[in-house]
C-alpha cells in the first residue's frame, strides 16, 4: 500500500494512531504515565519522514510513523501499539538478538539485509538497509529505533539486469557476427548498436519491421513472412538474406534468431546473430556444398536435440515409475506393520478389556434391579453405567480401528488439547519430572482423532519419563511448520505442505543409531521384561501415518530425545461439543431455524412457517446458524439454503448442528440443479431437499414429512436393539452383531411365543463373568448348567439335557466353537449363544436361525433377548417346573 503524505497543516495517521490509540491495554500503560524520553522519542518517530519503527520496553512495543506502514503491510494497522514477537513471529529469531543487543547498548546497521516476511498473508523475501539505535533512558537503555529502507525492488532489478548482462557478455564472447534483439512479438525496440554499426540505420529506422528496409528488395518480403511463421510458433528462426551494409554493398547473411522463455515458459524476448557468407557464395558449387553441410549440421542438431530429449522423457519417466514403485512398497510395509500390531493388540487387550467390563456392567445392572426406587443409589449406579460405556466404546474403537475403519477425526485446537491435558500428565510422570510447555504464537488448528491424540501424547510422555527414571524435564513444544519440497526429496512418505507440530522432548538417556532404526517396529522394546509392551510409540507412528501426517525421532546418546509429531493443518473452525437443552417447546409446535441470506426470499419463508403455527429463528448466513445452535435453544428443524455466502458452506453447517442436536432433522432448499448436495442429478444420500420456487402448501407438507421421518429415525436409535419387528408367526433371529447397549432402554418386543423357561448350559473360564451370568440367567427364571472349561463342559452334554449353550469363544484348550460343534452332534435340537467380546466368530457357520451372537459387554436385556431368539427358532416342546438352583460341572 502507498500512504499519502499528510498536509503541512494535516497530522500523519500514526500521529492521529498515537494521541487516539488505547495504550493503557499494552505494557506501557496509559500514554500520561510515560517518561519523558519515551514520549519525546514516541513523538519524534511519527513526525519521522523515513520509516522508522520503535521497540519499546522489555516487551517490545512497537510505535511506527507512516513510512513504516508500506513494511508492514497487511499487518497495520493491528502492529501500532502491538507486541514485535506477535507481529513478526516469523523473524522473531532475528530480532530477539537485534533487541537484546540494543538493549545493551550496542547499535548495528545490515545491508541489503534479506528476510522472509508474511506482511500480506504469505511469505515474500525482501531486502532492507537495516539501522539499529539503542535509546537511553536513565543509566540504561529503554527501547531500541530501527530505522529502514526497502530495497527489495532495486535488488531484484539488479539481479535481473546481472543475468542479462552475463547472457548477452556470453553471446558476444561465443559468436563472430552482428547481435541483435527482437521484442516477444518480432520487433525490433531498442538501441540495437550492432545492427545500426552493420547498415547504418538509426533507431528511428529499424524500430518495428523498419529494419527490412535494409534487406534486399528480392529478399525482403520472403524474409518478413518466414520471421513472422517463426514468431507465431516460437521456433527456432534459420534463414539467409542478402542486407545492405554501411558502406552500400549488398552482402549475403545467414541468420539464426533464438526464443529466449522465462522459467514459466513465457517468451520474453528474441536473440539473433547476423553471420556474412558472402564469400562462401563465390561459386554455385561452393554455395551448393554449403547448403548441404549447413543442412547436415542442421539436421545433425535437430536429430541430437530430439534424441536428448526422448532421452530425458524416458529417463524421467523410469525415475517417476521407480519412485513410485517404492513409495508403494513403503506404503504396504507400512500397512502390513500395523495391520499385525493391531491384530495382535485387538486379540489380546481388547478381549481382556471387555471381558473386565463385562464383570463391572453386568454386577452394576444386576445392582440396579436390587436398588431399584432408591433414587440416590440409582443415580450413582446410572454414573457408573456411563461411565462403562465409555470404557466399551474406547474398546469399540480399537476393534474397528483393527478393521482398518475410519478414525473419528474433529477439528481441535492443539493448544487447548494439550493444556487440558495437564493434569493428567502430570499424574502420570510423577512429581520427579519438570514439564515445560512451549506454544507458538497464532498455532492452527489440526484435523485428529482427539482419543488418538491423548492416547499418543500420554504414550510418548511415559516413554520419556522411562527414558529418565523418573527423573528429568520433559518439554512438549506446539508449533506451525511448512515441510517443504527439500524435505520430502529426503522423506518420501510425507506430503508437501503446512502441519502442526507437536514435540516431546526429554532429558534421559537417548538412543543409538541401531535402535533408532527400530524404535517404530511393533514389539520392539529397550525396556526390561515386563515394563512394556513395545508397542506405544508403533501405535503413535500407526495413527499419525493413517491421519495424513509424519514422525519424525531425533535423539543422542547421553543427550536425550524429541519425538516430533506432523499433524495435518485444519483451516475449518475448532468442533466444540455443545449441550443442548431438548426439552419440550412451549405451546407444543416445533421450532425451526430458517438459514437464508436473500432477505426478501428470508422475510416470505418466516411469514409462511409463521402463519402455519411454528416457532421460528432466522439467520443470514451458516456461521449465524451455527451460533443459534450452539446457543443452546431447542430446535426441531433446521430449514437451509445450499448456497450461502461465507467461508463455512450450507452442508458443513449443518454437519455440525446435528452433531450438537443428534435429534434434529434437516431440510435443505434451493435453486440450483446442481450444487454441493446434488451430483450427477440425483440428491445425495439421506439428504431432503425442497427446491425453489415452492408454494405455502407444499412448504407445509414437506416439513411436516421431513418431521416425521426424523421422529421415526431417533426412535429407531434410541431402541438400539437392531431388530425389525417381525409377525407372529416368523421365527426371531438372533441378534446382529453390534457394539454393547449399556442404557436401561428396553428392546423391542419378542413376538415368538416366549418360553417361561430353559436350561442354560453356560462355559465361561473368567469366573466373576461366570457367576455374573449365572445370577442374570436365574433372575430371568431359567436352569443354570455351569463349566469353567470346554472339556468340563462335555461331560454336562452327554449327561444333563439342556435347551441352550451359552459359551465364550476363547477358552483354554478346545474353543467355543469346537465345542458348540461337539453339542450339536450329540444334542442336534438345542440353541447356541456365543458371547465373546471379539464381535466375530470363526470357523463357524452364523447364517443358522438357532445360533446367535452376544457382544460383551451385556447386560440382563441382551442376554434375555439372545436367549428368546435362539428358544424361537427351535421346535416348542414344554419345560420342566421352574428351579430356583443351579448346577456346577
Amino acid at each position: 500500500m502507498t500512504v499519502p503524505s499528510p498536509s503541512p497543516s494535516e497530522p500523519s495517521q500514526t500521529r492521529r494512531l498515537l494521541e487516539s490509540f488505547d495504550w493503557s491495554a499494552t505494557p506501557l500503560g496509559p500514554r500520561e504515565s510515560w517518561s519523558p524520553v519515551l514520549r519525546t522519542v514516541a513523538d519524534a518517530v511519527v513526525d519521522a519522514p523515513l520509516p522508522q519503527v520503535l521497540m519499546w520496553g522489555p516487551a517490545h512495543v512497537m510505535i511506527y510513523n507512516d513510512g513504516y506502514i508500506d513494511i508492514a503491510g497487511a499487518k497495520h494497522p493491528q502492529a501500532f501499539g502491538g507486541l514485535v514477537p506477535e507481529i513478526w513471529p516469523e523473524i522473531w529469531d532475528w530480532n530477539r538478538e537485534r533487541l537484546a543487543e540494543g538493549l545493551a547498548g550496542r547499535r548495528h546497521a545490515f545491508r541489503d539485509q534479506e528476510m522472509v516476511l508474511h506482511r500480506n498473508g504469505s511469505p515474500e523475501t525482501v531486502t532492507f538497509d537495516l539501522f539499529y539505535t539503542p535509546v537511553r533512558e536513565g543509566d540504561g537503555f529503554g527501547g531500541v529505533l530501527c530505522k529502514v529502507v526497502e530495497n527489495t525492488g532495486r535488488a531484484a532489478a539488479e539481479r535481473a539486469l546481472h543475468v542479462s548482462n552475463e547472457r548477452f557478455r556470453a553471446a558476444v564472447e561465443a559468436i563472430h557476427g552482428t547481435l541483435w534483439t527482437n521484442s516477444a512479438d518480432g520487433r525490433m525496440e531498442g538501441p540495437q548498436p550492432g545492427w545500426e554499426a552493420l547498415t547504418g540505420q538509426n533507431e528511428a529506422e529499424y524500430r518495428g519491421f523498419g529494419w527490412a528496409k535494409a534487406v534486399h528488395p528480392e529478399d525482403a518480403d520472403a524474409t518478413v513472412v518466414a520471421w513472422n511463421e517463426a514468431v507465431a510458433e516460437r521456433g527456432t528462426f534459420i534463414h539467409e538474406h542478402r542486407v545492405r551494409t554501411r558502406s552500400g554493398e549488398w552482402r549475403t547473411f545467414a541468420i539464426r534468431g533464438v526464443p529466449i522463455l522465462d522459467r514459466d515458459g513465457t517468451l520474453r524476448e528474441w536473440v539473433g546473430i547476423h553471420t556474412d557468407v558472402t564469400e562462401e557464395r563465390l561459386s554455385a558449387e561452393r554455395l551448393a556444398e554449403h547448403a548441404a553441410m549447413l543442412e547436415r549440421q542442421v539436421r545433425h542438431r535437430q536429430r541430437a536435440e530430439d534424441q536428448l530429449r526422448q532421452l530425458n522423457e524416458t529417463l524421467e519417466s523410469r525415475i517417476a515409475a521407480e519412485i513410485h514403485e517404492r513409495r508403494q512398497a513403503e506404503i504396504a510395509l507400512a500397512r502390513s506393520q500395523k495391520l499385525e500390531t493391531v491384530g495382535k493388540l485387538t486379540g489380546g487387550v481388547a478381549h481382556d478389556f471387555n471381558n473386565l467390563l463385562q464383570v463391572v456392567s453386568g454386577n452394576l445392572q444386576l445392582l440396579l434391579r436390587d436398588v431399584a426406587g432408591m433414587e440416590r443409589a440409582e443415580r450413582r449406579v446410572e454414573n457408573a453405567m456411563a461411565g462403562v460405556q465409555r470404557g466399551a466404546k474406547l474398546a469399540a474403537q480399537l476393534l474397528a480401528f483393527g478393521r482398518r475403519q475410519a478414525l473419528e477425526p474433529k477439528v481441535v485446537n492443539v493448544t487447548r488439547f494439550v493444556q487440558g491435558m495437564d493434569d493428567m500428565l502430570r499424574r502420570a510422570i510423577g512429581e520427579g519430572v519438570e514439564v515445560e510447555t512451549v506454544v507458538g504464537g497464532g498455532l492452527w488448528n489440526t484435523f485428529i482423532d482427539p482419543t488418538q491424540i491423548e492416547n499418543a501424547l500420554l504414550n510418548l510422555a511415559i516413554n520419556a519419563r522411562d527414558a529418565m527414571d523418573g527423573q528429568g524435564k520433559l518439554t512438549i513444544e506446539l508449533g506451525n511448520s511448512h515441510l517443504d519440497d527439500a524435505y520430502v526429496r529426503h522423506h518420501p512418505d510425507v506430503e508437501p505442505g503446512q502441519y502442526v507440530m507437536l514435540a516431546v522432548s526429554d532429558t534421559g538417556t537417548g538412543m543409538s543409531p541401531e535402535v533408532m532404526e527400530k524404535v517404530f517396529e511393533p514389539f520392539f522394546s529397550t525396556k526390561a521384561e515386563g515394563k512394556g509392551s513395545g508397542l506405544g510409540l508403533s501405535m503413535v507412528y500407526g495413527f499419525v501415518k493413517q491421519s495424513g501426517g509424519h514422525v519424525k525421532i531425533y535423539s543422542e546418546v547421553g543427550h536425550g530425545t524429541t519425538i516430533k509429531l506432523y499433524l495435518p493443518r485444519a483451516l475449518q473452525a475448532e468442533d466444540m461439543a455443545v449441550e443442548v437443552d431438548a426439552g419440550p417447546v412451549a405451546g407444543g409446535t416445533e421450532t425451526i431455524l430458517v438459514v437464508e441470506d436473500d432477505e426478501a426470499v428470508r422475510a416470505t419463508v418466516v411469514e409462511m412457517l409463521t402463519d402455519l403455527g411454528y416457532r421460528v429463528l432466522k439467520a443470514v448466513d451458516a456461521q449465524s446458524a451455527l451460533n443459534v445452535v450452539e446457543s443452546g435453544i431447542p430446535i426441531d428443524v433446521l430449514f437451509t439454503d445450499v448456497v450461502m455466502p461465507g467461508t463455512m458452506k450450507s452442508p458443513e453447517m449443518a454437519r455440525k448442528a446435528v452433531e450438537r442436536l443428534p435429534d434434529l432433522a434437516v431440510l435443505f432448499t434451493s435453486g440450483y440443479t446442481e450444487n454441493s448436495i446434488v451430483h450427477g442429478g440425483r440428491l445425495d444420500a439421506g439428504v431432503r431437499l425442497l427446491s425453489k420456487p415452492y408454494t405455502r402448501e407444499a412448504l407445509a407438507r414437506k416439513i411436516r414429512h421431513t418431521i416425521a421421518n426424523q421422529q421415526q429415525i431417533n426412535q429407531a436409535r434410541r431402541a438400539g436393539a437392531g431388530m425389525p419387528a417381525r409377525p407372529a408367526t416368523t421365527p426371531v433371529p438372533a441378534p446382529a452383531p453390534k457394539a454393547p447397549a449399556l442404557s436401561r432402554a428396553p428392546l423391542p418386543a419378542v413376538e415368538a411365543p416366549r418360553l417361561a423357561q430353559a436350561t442354560v448350559l453356560l462355559v465361561e473360564d473368567d469366573a466373576l463373568i461366570r457367576l455374573n451370568t449365572a445370577d442374570m440367567l436365574k433372575d430371568l427364571g431359567h436352569v443354570v448348567v455351569e463349566a469353567g472349561r470346554a472339556e468340563d463342559a462335555l461331560t454336562a452334554i452327554q449327561t444333563v439335557p439342556f435347551d441352550v449353550l451359552v459359551t465364550d469363544v476363547n477358552l483354554p484348550g478346545m474353543s467355543g466353537p469346537a465345542l458348540a460343534r461337539e453339542a450339536l452332534e450329540v444334542k442336534p435340537g438345542v440353541g447356541i449363544v456365543f458371547a465373546t467380546g471379539d464381535r466375530h466368530v470363526d470357523g463357524f457357520d452364523m447364517a443358522a436361525s438357532h445360533v446367535a451372537l452376544l457382544p460383551k459387554p451385556y447386560g440382563p436385556d441382551e442376554l434375555e433377548a439372545a436367549i428368546a431368539g435362539v428358544l424361537a427358532a427351535l421346535p416348542q416342546k414344554p419345560l420342566p417346573a421352574a428351579k430356583d438352583t443351579a448346577a456346577k460341572v
